[in-house]
């Protein structure tokens, strides 16, 4: 069963809180922070996202689009989010990122864009808790997936069993009723979903609409 983190960049910016609440029964909510510098839009930051950690339970899945990401570390630690996770394109130090994370208390996660190969993750499987394929190119929500991720995705889970250890690996980007069972039988844990969930009047029964439609991942072979 994948965790379902609704991505709040697709609710009602003029009712944070009721959607928020309307998203309650997901254990997890996503947060795109975007500076319109690392993508062409700019979102929400630190403040909102304080204002809203006391009325809510679920996990906060911090998104950072933005460059540079390490002087927001702290400030977003504070803020209250569980999980940070930045981009591996632009950081040239991002051992040193993960431990700062680390250091704030947080779960440390990486996103990795449409035209980055899953390689460039290989020195920090050790490190990493989260690992987000980026299913559309970032920036904008209501995009239309990449069907040519999905091996991405494999490649992925194949180096998650490798290192033995429990990764969650997420997508964000087109996830709806008809790619949940597509990335999921390609190995994804999580799934980012923005307009799937609060394009519809019942945000409970859209989030249980994904958990029903994903499929039990399809393993290579060993040594594969």
């Amino acid at each position: 069963m994948p965790i379902i983190a609704p991505s709040l960049l697709a609710a009602d910016f003029s009712n944070l809180r009721h959607e928020m609440g309307s998203v309650a029964e997901a254990p997890w909510l996503h947060l795109d922070v975007m500076d319109g510098h690392f993508v062409p839009n700019i979102s929400f930051g630190m403040p909102v996202i304080k204002a809203l950690r006391p009325h809510s339970r679920a996990r906060f899945d911090a998104h950072l689009m933005i460059e540079p990401a390490d002087p927001y570390l702290a400030a977003m630690a504070e803020a209250g989010v569980d999980h940070i996770t930045v981009h591996v394109e632009g950081n040239a130090h991002l051992h040193r990122t993960l431990q700062s994370i680390h250091a704030l208390g947080c779960k440390a996660g990486v996103a990795i864009c449409p035209a980055t190969p899953p390689e460039a993750l290989s020195e920090v499987m050790d490190m990493v808790d989260i690992i987000l394929v980026m299913t559309v190119n970032p920036g904008f929500g209501g995009q239309k997936f990449l069907h040519g991720q999905l091996a991405k995705i494999r490649t992925l889970a194949g180096m998650i069993r490798q290192s033995g250890r429990d990764i969650v690996l997420g997508v964000d980007g087109g996830i709806d009723e008809t790619t949940t069972p597509l990335v999921t039988e390609a190995g994804a844990t999580m799934l980012v979903a923005g307009s799937a969930i609060f394009g519809r009047d019942d945000r409970a029964a859209a989030i249980r609409g994904l958990r029903a439609a994903a499929k039990p991942a399809i393993l290579a072979p060993s040594g594969e």
